[in-house]
This record gives structure tokens, sequence and C-alpha cells, in this order.
């Protein structure tokens, strides 16, 4: 690890990724603002996520393909350049359309960087020390999401929303000329000859395996959960009786810094007292950190949102670790099919969660999310108990 590379590498991917998902996340403490300055329903209000969310499922899975055949590191730089632009374009308009028609876009070149990531780590550093590498990727994944909530809340509340898109696309530039002067070039990259048609029979043949369409589910179940306290909390706290304002809101997003020691402390864990094991104690905090948010105290909602961050990130590390011990074959695209259910999860939790929070509010809410993993884990739990006695 005292490898010059191994820390550009290292350095390169996390402030590609911190930024990447800062641009994704972005939106999520505005969203009331919307609702107000379109005058539009939160469900459409929260599209500006979801279609994001869309565009980097079909990215991942397109720019995946080319990545494989093309090199890794020229997919992650038109990534940065692509994420940027689009908020440059969305503060000019008057029309939330165009703004999701954007944010799709954006979606869609947001994927370069997670989709040639982790591929990019296991080819150019040291089989002894990717899996600290692959660590620090993820914690700057987690990093990256909470400072992009946390500045947008605070530009807005102070500026606008407008000024907030525009200093993310300087910020997406800075970085965009550094990651063109940090990053390494490919050295140990080899071009896959596979057709387009063999990568998806890789994908189908995961489709029929049921342990492995568990974990998706799990996925999903988790993301959607997850996402949908953090999308709707603004409204709530911004109503009586707490009134917040969005700048004290978006502080709320410090949470996320859970995130980023969950995950190690979690494979420990796993080490010694079994992965199954660790996984549902993560989904019991997170469940109950969930409910915790359906207090009267702020005190008690902002050490809920810290006990769900915990939670779901112990559950999320480990379900992700757990796709590569249940897939025997093409190992590659069952980690790929895992994003793309993650993501499916963000969007799900974002939008179709809309009509819920509309008819019977936070308390509903709460209470769909904090169960439903439960409920989900439940079956996984008892599947597996059949799959071993039978």
């Amino acid at each position: 690890m005292k490898d010059v590379q191994f820390w550009q590498i290292v350095l390169g991917l996390g402030f590609a990724s911190m930024f990447i998902f800062a641009a994704m996340y972005a939106v999520q403490p505005l969203l009331p603002v919307f609702t107000q300055e379109f005058m539009i329903p939160v469900s459409y209000a929260s599209m500006s996520l979801s279609m994001t969310t869309m565009g980097l499922i079909i990215g991942l899975v397109v720019l995946g393909f080319f990545s494989d055949r093309n090199g890794r590191a020229m997919y992650i730089k038109l990534s940065l350049i692509g994420s940027a632009l689009p908020f440059l374009i969305m503060p000019l308009t008057d029309s939330f359309l165009l703004i999701v028609i954007l944010r799709f876009i954006q979606g869609f070149a947001l994927a370069g960087v997670p989709a040639a990531a982790l591929a990019y780590i296991s080819e150019e550093i040291h089989k002894q020390f990717t899996s600290v590498a692959t660590a620090l990727y993820i914690s700057s994944n987690a990093l990256g999401g909470m400072i992009g909530r946390v500045l947008t809340g605070y530009i807005t509340e102070h500026f606008s929303w407008k000024i907030a898109f525009y200093i993310l696309a300087a910020i997406g530039t800075v970085v965009f000329i550094a990651i063109l002067f940090i990053l390494p070039r490919s050295r140990n990259f080899t071009a896959s000859r596979a057709s387009f048609t063999k990568d998806i029979e890789g994908f189908l043949y995961h489709l029929k395996n049921p342990a492995l369409l568990l974990v998706f589910g799990l996925g999903v179940v988790l993301q959607l959960s997850f996402t949908g306290i953090w999308t709707y909390l603004p409204f709530h706290l911004s109503a009586p009786p707490f009134s917040l304002s969005l700048e004290a809101i978006s502080y709320t997003f410090f949470a996320y810094g859970l995130g980023v020691i969950g995950s190690p402390i979690a494979g420990w864990l796993a080490g010694k007292f079994g992965l199954q094991k660790i996984r549902i104690v993560g989904v019991f905090v997170l469940s109950l950190g969930i409910l915790l948010t359906m207090s009267a105290s702020i005190v008690v909602i902002v050490v809920g949102l810290c006990v769900t961050c915990l939670g779901f990130f112990t559950a999320h590390s480990l379900t992700a670790a757990s796709v590569s011990r249940e897939a025997t074959h093409h190992k590659g695209s069952a980690s790929s099919l895992y994003l793309v259910s993650y993501y499916v999860g963000v969007a799900a939790g974002s939008t179709l969660l809309g009509p819920l929070w509309e008819i019977i509010g936070w308390t509903g809410l709460v209470w769909f999310t904090a169960i439903l993993p439960v409920i989900y884990i439940g079956i996984v739990t008892m599947k597996k108990g059949r799959t071993v006695t039978s």
C-alpha cells in the first residue's frame, strides 16, 4: 500500500465516486422546494431522483458492456464530465419535465463510474490490497451521498437550488480535471470478446437461481425502505410541529457518517459470528431505527436516523458480499444484477411510496418501511432453512 499507483487509484476513484453519488442524491433534500416552486405533487417531484436511478440502471448494463471492451479509465472520465454538464442546464429551464429528462440523462452518465470502478480496482491493484481499496471506494460512495445532500440543502437555504447546481457543476469539472492527471492508464486490462448476447445470457442465468433471486429481492427491499424514509423526511420535518428550515433538515444527512463505519464493522462481525446472523441483526437494527423516527422529539428522530443508517449499511454490505457466495458462475454479472436490484429499490423508494405518503402520512410510511424488511428477511431465512433440511 506504499505504492504510489495504489494511492493514485484509490484517491482518483474516491473523488470520482464522491462526486457521482453527491450528484445522484443532491435533489433529495430539495423535493419540498420543487413542489412549491413548480406547483407539482410530491410524487412528481420525487421523479427527479427516481428517473436518475432508472437512467443509472440502464447505464450500468450498457456502459458495463462497453467498459469490458474498451477499457475502464475512459468511461470513468466521460462519466464525470457527462454528470457535471446537466447541472449547468437545469437551472436555465422553468420546465420541471425538462429537469426530469435531464436527470434521466445524467443518471445514465453517472453509471460510468460504478460500472467500471470495481473492475478497474481488481485489474490494476495487487490482490493482497484489493479488499482495502474496495472498502475505501465503497466508503467514498456513502461520503459522497452525504456531502451532496448536506451541500445542496445548505446552499439552497441561503441562496437557491440553482446556485447549488452551478456549484456542483464546478466541483464536477474540477474533479474531472484532477482525474485526468491522477488516474493511471490501465496496464492490465484485457478486452472481452464476448458478444452482448453472451452478457445477457449471463444475466438470465442468475435469474434462474432461486437463492440469488432472494438476495436480489433483499437488495430491492432494503433500499426501498431506506430511500423511502430519507426521501419523505424533508416533508415531515418541514411541516408542523417541527417546521425545520431546509438547512437544519440537511444536517440530518450527517447520519450517513455511520454508513462509512458500518460496512467494515459488519464485515468484521460476520467473520466472527457468521454472515447470516449479522445480516439479520442489521435488518432489525434498520427497522428499529425507522420506528424511532415516529417520535415527537427531534433528538430521538436524529438518533433513529443514525441507527437506521448503521443497520442499513450493515445489512446491505453483507447482502452484497453474499452475491459472490451464491453465484457459482458469471460472478461479475451477478454483482451487476445486485447493483441493478439495489437501484430499483432507490427508484421504488423515491416515487412508488409517494401515494402511501400522501394517503397515510409519515406514520403509515414508517410502519410500512420498518416491517417490510423484517418480513422479507423472515422469508429468506425460512427458504434457507428448507434448502438445508431438504
